[in-house]
């Protein structure tokens, strides 16, 4: 068995908000990446509930953090899919992430089909 250790790094102000998150994750061969923002989100079975930690900084853009939530819920239809084999669920998340990402601007309502994505499918 290989154990990987994953580093976050999260140095904040005097009233402890977050201004820089660094992660470092040695099975992917990243060192101190720099990010804005972290969604993390574990199970916990000893009390079957989620335990989450939820950090932006400072600089984190209120666009930037429209873009995080859309795709960071693109990410999660796709793990329902994969991990429960539930397409049409999955499909029905990703259609409402998808009308939320066009009223809050993440991509633009375009009649050509050429619109923005907010679909994180490729990462």
């Amino acid at each position: 068995m290989t154990d990987n250790i994953i580093k976050i790094l999260v140095s904040t102000d005097e009233n402890h908000v977050p201004t820089k998150i660094v992660w470092s994750a040695e099975g992917g061969d990243i060192k101190d990446r720099s990010a804005k923002a972290m969604a993390l989100a574990m199970w916990d079975d000893q009390d079957g509930k989620l335990m989450n930690m939820d950090l932006w900084t400072k600089s984190m853009s209120v666009e930037e953090m429209r873009h995080f939530v859309c795709q960071t819920m693109m990410t999660l239809s796709n793990t329902l899919e994969r991990s429960t084999s539930d397409k049409a669920h999955a499909e029905a998340m990703r259609g409402f992430t998808r009308e939320l990402a066009k009223r809050i601007g993440v991509i633009k309502d375009d009649s050509s089909g050429d619109s923005k994505k907010a679909d994180s499918s490729d990462q």
